[in-house]
């Protein structure tokens, strides 16, 4: 099954513009399941080309505790993975923006990742990041996801062996998230200076976009990492609003902050 070919189609658009690409993230189900597709399309309205749209987690290792917390906070709302992709689908029928299903692999697996797969292109999702899947170890989730037509997103790091880049440029679709440093999610002040370099070996590589994430929140940023890369990702900056404003003005708030990191007056 081909894929959508919603993501390659929104970084073109953003490459057109002159301009990096906006991923921005949400934990689905934080404040409550029901909220979480009208966030999604304020964040549409400031100007986020990619949404990922993460799966609540018990033990998520790589986020910081913003990410943590609404992780909580969907998961005592009731957050499964059945309701995630019944937010995507409601996302996808008033939405043109691409999906990336964005989890850990347990609650993947618990599910039944063929299953999933399959159920996750049926709601309108467009790819899969699985942060904790080792791209040494990912042939056969790879194998799925192509057969469903999902996009194959991988992890780079500025740790990142020789040999692990070579598999995550063989094993990407879509674009390859480049991590800007090691340790867990957060915003940060300032853009770690290795990520470039990184950029430059995936370069070498792989045509397939890069998007920078891990401590992007200021559009300084996004203007920084667009001089080497073709998106940048904005994820804790997104939730730290969630978790400060869950009252009637989030989706204003929301959008306003996506304004502001998109460059839309």
């Amino acid at each position: 099954m081909e894929s959508s070919e919603r993501i390659a189609q929104r970084f073109a658009a953003a490459r057109a513009a002159r301009r990096p690409a906006l991923i921005t993230y949400l934990t689905a189900g934080d404040p409550h399941p029901d909220r979480t597709p009208a966030l999604a399309l304020a964040l549409e309205r400031g100007g986020a080309d990619i949404l990922e749209l993460g799966v609540p987690f018990s033990d998520p290792i790589a986020d910081g505790p913003v990410i943590q917390a609404a992780s909580d906070r969907a998961l005592k709302a009731g957050t499964t993975v059945e309701r995630v992709l019944e937010i995507a689908a409601g996302i996808r029928r008033r939405s043109g923006m691409a999906i990336v299903l964005f989890s850990y692999i347990n609650p993947l697996m618990h599910y039944g990742f063929d299953r999933l797969c399959r159920d996750a292109r049926a709601a309108g999702i467009d790819g899969v990041l699985i942060t904790d899947l080792s791209v040494e170890e990912a042939e056969e989730p790879v194998q799925a996801m192509q057969r469903h037509g999902l996009d194959r997103i991988f992890l780079a790091a500025p740790t990142s062996t020789d040999r692990r880049l070579d598999l995550v440029a063989q094993y990407s679709s879509g674009f390859v998230y480049v991590v800007s440093r090691t340790g867990v999610t957060g915003a940060r002040d300032t853009v770690s200076q290795s990520v470039e370099a990184l950029a430059r070996r995936l370069r070498a590589r792989t045509a397939l976009p890069l998007a920078v994430g891990f401590g992007i929140s200021k559009r300084a940023h996004v203007e920084e990492v667009g001089r080497y890369a073709d998106g940048a990702v904005v994820g804790s900056a997104v939730m730290r609003v969630v978790n400060e404003s869950a009252d009637e003005e989030l989706e204003a708030k929301l959008e306003r902050l996506c304004r502001e990191l998109s460059g839309i007056a």
